[in-house]
């Protein structure tokens, strides 16, 4: 180690976290003070930056908690964490030496809100202009901002204090915003005729359904396929962010043996069997005991997102994401996390009427990108969540944990969805509409070829496609023997041009 890189000390949610030794989930953004320029450093999942040692904001502890809303962002896991064992009296002294400053009433209200210990302290004057929790220029925030008079505060967070995760504006998801999705999607169902795109919908229904099965390893029978298309079909009617929809829903697309009437009353985890003796634990869920308070924030989060006018592909990540950490069943819950993502994009407006984006088909031809959406969160919470599994495979969870669930920060998540369903517009779906077009094209040809049964056409077509658009001497003989050359030449030239040369 370097004479300079001695010099560097932690600052902000570092220091405290060194100061308490607390065992937490690293934040996103790491700060040290002592270098001889401010420079940037980007780890995998983690930012950590350096800054001149004229930054040192003090020894104190309000110094490092205002730096830390300055610089490292607010992280409420983290807050909850420090104030449980800092000492009181040393903020109090803090926020009392910075009469009205922003941060020192930020930093009062997330104190009395995530302890719900009240602080010694009169109420702000009503002379000090209201100041946002959050910034919206580095936050998604709720439009609908609620007026805290004690601190003179306007809180805009996505959530309750039972469920309140954070999603930080990066330069992919303004991309992304200002890219207008839901406007490309709309101008690509435009292009097509209305016959062509109810078939091509209710192919992509069926496929979300067996991709969303596909993707877990479950066997999808017909009977649990017409129900699932079913509900997808549903999803822009009805808003199955309630207790009583979620546990219909699990009902509906798992075994009946399976089939449970409230959230879990056990230790689950998701998990894989490495040898006869060991298990490898991919996500350890929530307590037992903590599950009901974070449901219920989770679905009055949804609610405040929702007329808080969050922007829609966000909201859909919070919640389907934060669902399938929460685990809140004992079966169904990555299924139920994929159709909440369609619940949540139609009824908000951002799907096509009737339409759907296939995001299942995106995550599975793509699981090196959603394994990695998933494990932004699991990984970081198996270093901290202390776990026994005992010879029959069950699960105890020891210690308090239930702020990591609480306070999640969903960034990442929030990045992934878009992608996905940015793949599904350039690729899925114009290529299935794209093949539906042809597809009609080259029936349409080979009728006036050979007018043979519709059936025989479909076979005849599928057989082209496995094969760049020539029939195959063993196929001509075994099926098509009636074809003449001359007939299979003109049907050749028709699938091709209808297709294209590739014959794809």
């Amino acid at each position: 180690m370097s004479q300079s890189e001695k010099k560097l000390r932690p600052a902000g949610y570092a220091e405290l976290v060194r100061r308490f030794g607390l065992n937490a989930i690293p934040n996103w953004h790491v700060s040290q003070v002592g270098g001889s320029t401010r420079r940037v450093e980007h780890l995998p999942g983690q930012v950590k930056e350096t800054f001149p040692k004229r930054f040192w904001p003090g020894d104190g502890l309000g110094d490092h908690l205002e730096f830390a809303l300055k610089y490292d962002g607010t992280n409420l896991a983290l807050l909850q964490a420090i104030f449980e064992c800092a000492p009181a009296e040393e903020l109090v002294h803090y926020i009392r030496s910075k009469p009205g400053g922003k941060y020192a009433r930020r930093l009062w209200f997330f104190y009395e809100w995530l302890t719900g210990r009240r602080l010694p302290l009169e109420d702000i004057s009503r002379r000090t202009a209201y100041v946002d929790l959050l910034d919206s220029r580095q936050y998604y925030t709720v439009s609908m901002r609620e007026v805290v008079r004690r601190q003179r505060v306007l809180n805009n967070l996505l959530g309750p204090r039972e469920f309140c995760p954070v999603v930080r504006r990066t330069p992919e998801l303004d991309r992304f915003e200002q890219a207008g999705l839901d406007r490309q999607a709309r101008e690509l169902v435009q292009d097509f005729p209305p016959h062509l795109l109810r078939r091509a919908l209710s192919y992509l229904f069926a496929k979300e359904t067996k991709h969303s099965f596909e993707i877990e390893n479950v066997r999808l029978s017909s009977d649990r396929a017409r129900r699932f298309v079913s509900l997808l079909r549903q999803a822009e009617e009805e808003d199955y962010c309630t207790r009583e929809r979620l546990i219909e829903l699990q009902n509906q697309i798992v075994d009946p043996r399976f089939a449970e009437n409230d959230y879990r009353r056990e230790q689950n985890y998701v998990g894989e069997s490495v040898s006869w003796h060991e298990e490898r634990v991919h996500l350890v869920p929530p307590r037992p005991e903590d599950l009901p308070s974070l449901m219920q924030g989770l679905l009055a989060c949804h609610r405040r997102m929702e007329t808080g006018r969050v922007p829609p592909v966000v909201h859909a990540a919070v919640v389907s994401y934060g669902f399938v950490f929460l685990h809140p069943f004992l079966d169904g819950n990555g299924r139920i996390h994929r159709f909440l993502i369609h619940n949540i994009l139609a009824r908000r407006g951002f799907t096509p009427p009737g339409a759907i984006f296939p995001v299942s088909a995106a995550m599975l031809n793509r699981p090196k990108e959603y394994d990695e959406s998933l494990e932004a969160f699991s990984g970081p919470l198996l270093e901290v969540v202390d776990y026994t599994l005992d010879a029959q495979g069950q699960m105890t969870v020891h210690g308090q944990t239930a702020r990591w669930y609480r306070y999640m920060d969903l960034t990442v998540q929030a990045e992934a969805l878009y992608r996905f369903i940015q793949w599904t517009l350039s690729e899925d779906l114009p290529q299935e509409l794209e093949f539906l077009r042809g597809y009609d094209q080259a029936k349409r040809a080979i009728q006036e070829v050979v007018d043979m049964p519709d059936r025989k056409i479909d076979l005849l077509i599928r057989l082209l496609r496995q094969n760049q658009g020539r029939l195959s001497a063993r196929k001509r003989h075994d099926l098509f023997d009636f074809l003449t050359d001359e007939e299979l030449r003109r049907v050749e030239v028709a699938y091709r041009e209808a297709f294209g040369p590739g014959g794809a």
